[in-house]
């Protein structure tokens, strides 16, 4: 881990990333591509060690509250998290902003700021996202190994929705080869349906690779599946998109599964609901006085 001083922490969409790097250790992660420019090792965590003061700035800059969004490159609930609390401050400062929240993770111990969301919630909207990817928990152990289970990620979806907080999970990717099986995908969705979520994000069955990702994923695959790789490059060769053989069958029954239960699987409409700020009514007269 190692602290650097940043000018800005916000995208001009409301994005925000307080690390760079993770320590989950997904073995597909495409945040380890050359493309995103890190100049350090994925694993040795950059610290934004002004960011909360950074957010605290920006957002009373703003003439228009709205929505923020976390998550998208690095995971705000990495183990460091624990001991640094900067999610936990960035949380506090958007709650008194007035601000919503999207906020994406694979950590059950998003649990701790269970507080703050329900306030957020209370004022404005808070939408908690988890990433599912195999409902197998000693594969899970595999491909995500430095994190909590599948099932752990479910308990916190159900959580969640027992107090009144909606829930979107990314249902990517699915590895050719390893997870692209009916049976993995209805367990997941089986997950979903339980946990109530307002929408699931998948957009297709398959994984992508790049410069930086790739031979990481390569790597892994020679630890954990062997002879795997080969089959991999005969398919794929250096493609970006390596699509499942099964993609067409399990994606009409992602769609058909959605449908039946009353489930956003439309990936235009959940961005659009994930941007979108809402006031409750009680908050906005408060806001008057």
């Amino acid at each position: 881990m190692h602290y650097k001083e940043y000018k800005t922490i916000l995208s001009p969409r409301n994005g925000m990333n307080i690390y760079r790097g993770c320590s989950h250790g997904c073995i597909y992660c495409d945040s380890r591509s050359k493309c995103y420019n890190m100049d350090h090792d994925f694993e040795d965590i950059e610290v934004k060690l002004n960011a909360p003061e950074m957010l605290e700035a920006t957002l009373k800059s703003k003439r228009k509250k709205g929505m923020i969004s976390t998550g998208a490159m690095s995971d705000p609930y990495m183990p460091l998290e624990a001991e640094l609390q900067y999610t936990r401050r960035c949380l506090e400062i958007i709650d008194r902003s007035g601000f919503g929240i999207a906020i994406l993770t694979k950590s059950h111990t998003i649990l701790r700021d269970l507080d703050l969301l329900k306030s957020i919630n209370s004022k404005t909207k808070t939408v908690v996202q988890m990433t599912l990817t195999t409902f197998d928990e000693d594969l899970c152990r595999v491909i995500e190994p430095n994190v909590s289970t599948t099932r752990e990620r479910f308990e916190a979806l159900k959580i969640m929705r027992e107090h009144g907080i909606p829930t979107v999970v990314w249902l990517v990717p699915v590895l050719p080869f390893i997870n692209d099986t009916e049976e993995n995908l209805r367990g997941i969705l089986e997950y979903c349906i339980e946990a109530g979520v307002y929408g699931i994000l998948n957009f297709g069955i398959g994984v992508t690779l790049r410069e930086g990702n790739r031979e990481y994923f390569y790597q892994k695959l020679d630890e954990h599946f062997p002879g795997l790789r080969k089959k991999y490059h005969q398919k794929y060769g250096s493609s970006y998109v390596l699509s499942s053989d099964h993609n067409n069958k399990l994606m009409s029954i992602f769609h058909a599964e959605c449908a039946k239960h009353g489930i956003e699987s439309n990936s235009k409409r959940i961005f659009e609901y994930l941007r979108t700020f809402e006031e409750t009514n009680s908050y906005e007269q408060m806001s008057l006085f």
